[in-house]
């Protein structure tokens, strides 16, 4: 199975544990996930965007300060803005929240659902999920030089034709390269592994 195919694979099992949505971010590094997704309800995301909460939510900062599985109602992080009681306007009643990983590359995943507490062997379920998404997604630390290479030329607004021609290679050759590193990044685009690369600092 495909790095990719197990993604979605994991990421489909966490949404049956997660009634009222979940989220994950995988590795974050100097700020920024390497991979994200979540599935709250959009009224919610849109607040949560709207007044960058990320920077103030207990759940995050309870994911940075610690390690393991937690209730929401088990975090003793402040939540002066009222956080995750906003959030229960939206049917987010009732969460987990999981910490993985060395704090510089931290993977942080949560889940909701309105009628209840998650149960000790549903939360680790879901932790079990994030931690395989975790093992299997570890960020590469560097890039081939013919990878970085191919992502510098695209960066700098070369086209494909253009770009093989300075390399001093064939465009098909070319595009072997990008696809390269779109694979070792896990990116689905050639601009989402340009910028993956530069959050990463490998080019």
């Amino acid at each position: 199975m495909s790095v990719r195919s197990r993604i979605d694979l994991q990421t489909s099992r966490m949404s049956h544990l997660a009634p009222e949505g979940f989220f994950y971010a995988l590795h974050i590094r100097f700020a920024l996930p390497m991979l994200h997704h979540q599935t709250y309800p959009k009224g919610w995301t849109d607040t949560y965007t709207e007044e960058a909460y990320a920077l103030r939510d207990p759940i995050i900062a309870w994911g940075f300060s610690e390690v393991g599985t937690t209730r929401w109602s088990e975090i003793e992080q402040l939540d002066p803005l009222n956080i995750l009681g906003q959030a229960k306007a939206y049917g987010m009643n009732f969460g987990l929240a999981v910490s993985i990983g060395e704090m510089s590359s931290r993977t942080i995943a949560s889940a909701s659902r309105s009628d209840r507490e998650f149960t000790a062997p549903e939360i680790a379920a879901f932790a079990a999920l994030a931690n395989d998404l975790h093992n299997t997604t570890e960020p590469p630390t560097t890039l081939t030089a013919a990878q970085a290479e191919a992502l510098r030329c695209v960066a700098e607004g070369d086209r494909y034709a253009a770009a093989a021609a300075k390399l001093n290679i064939s465009e098909s050759a070319f595009k072997a390269r990008l696809a390269s590193a779109r694979s070792s990044l896990l990116a689905r685009t050639t601009a989402e592994a340009i910028q993956r690369a530069k959050d990463y600092r490998l080019i």
